[in-house]
């Protein structure tokens, strides 16, 4: 059993490496990032 999961997850990440899906949430960011907490936006995030 160990050695079909072994094959399964090769063959996933050669899958993966051949043709990647694409997953929206890698990339987009959520939230204000630090350059807005920098500026001292009033959300309540101290800059220190």
């Amino acid at each position: 059993m160990n050695f079909w999961n072994h094959i399964t997850g090769y063959a996933a990440a050669i899958r993966e490496f051949v043709a990647p899906t694409y997953r929206p949430e890698r990339y987009y960011m959520r939230g204000p990032g630090p350059a807005c907490a920098r500026r001292g936006n009033s959300l309540g995030v101290s800059a220190n």
